[in-house]
């Protein structure tokens, strides 16, 4: 279980996102899901960017099956539609998004997605609500100021090179379809469709990664805050004599 009113509070401070940080959580059976304390099941046909909206712009708690979902993509992504080949010849997409068909099949094949057959629900909240305790995963909308102190953080202890993949449309597959996949931090440049439909900003990138390792970003993010490195990032000068600023971290 996680402290997560302490989490989200260290996170304003160290990086003041504006965005409401918010978990992601599948389920074996919708009974499980719709058992989340005040849930709500939405009305109208929605896709899956608007439902994380709903959590990240309203502080909304909702859960989703397939059939809440427009399309088979936004099922796909998170396990709760078949990838069958009908979806994945993705021949919506031909001429719309891609030149041909052999290009949009070959942009199906290329997403991550969970896969079909264990889950029957998903659903969203905010963070600091502690419904989704532990979430699956976590999302977090951010500048890309923002994001490279955050991504600094997750690198401060046990260093690895992060290599993310940009599939273009769909670019959900980059961050929570990639992160229920494999667990691993997921960072996205948020697509057409989220953008238009999941009200994402125009500043903002989206990074998924589970709760541990959220709170692996924000430890390194405290120490690089000791050694002077603090959101927002002040600008030194384009012209000055750089030495001065230098030797405040490296030395002489």
């Amino acid at each position: 279980m996680y402290e997560w009113k302490s989490i989200i509070s260290d996170l304003q401070e160290l990086i003041k996102i504006k965005t409401e940080p918010i978990g992601m959580k599948l389920f074996q059976t919708q009974e499980e899901m719709e058992a989340i304390p005040k849930v709500r099941r939405p009305q109208q046909i929605h896709t899956t960017d608007q439902i994380v909206a709903q959590a990240a712009r309203l502080g909304w708690t909702v859960g989703i099956t397939n059939e809440d979902l427009a399309g088979a993509q936004c099922g796909a992504v998170i396990g709760l539609h078949p990838q069958d080949e009908k979806w994945l010849s993705g021949k919506e997409y031909a001429g719309v998004w891609y030149e041909t068909g052999q290009d949009a099949n070959v942009h199906q094949q290329a997403m991550e997605v969970v896969p079909y057959g264990s889950y029957e629900a998903m659903a969203v909240s905010p963070l600091v609500s502690g419904r989704l305790n532990p979430p699956d995963i976590c999302l977090i909308y951010a500048t890309p100021g923002q994001m490279i102190l955050f991504i600094n953080g997750l690198q401060w202890r046990n260093y690895q090179k992060f290599d993310w993949s940009i599939v273009g449309e769909s670019s959900c597959a980059d961050s929570w379809g990639r992160a229920l996949k494999t667990g691993k931090p997921s960072l996205s440049i948020p697509c057409y469709a989220e953008r238009r439909y999941g009200g994402v900003l125009d500043v903002e990138l989206l990074m998924a990664l589970s709760p541990d390792d959220l709170l692996k970003a924000i430890e390194g993010m405290k120490q690089l805050s000791r050694n002077g490195f603090r959101y927002p990032i002040p600008q030194y000068g384009i012209q000055q004599d750089v030495r001065n600023g230098l030797a405040v971290s490296y030395g002489k």
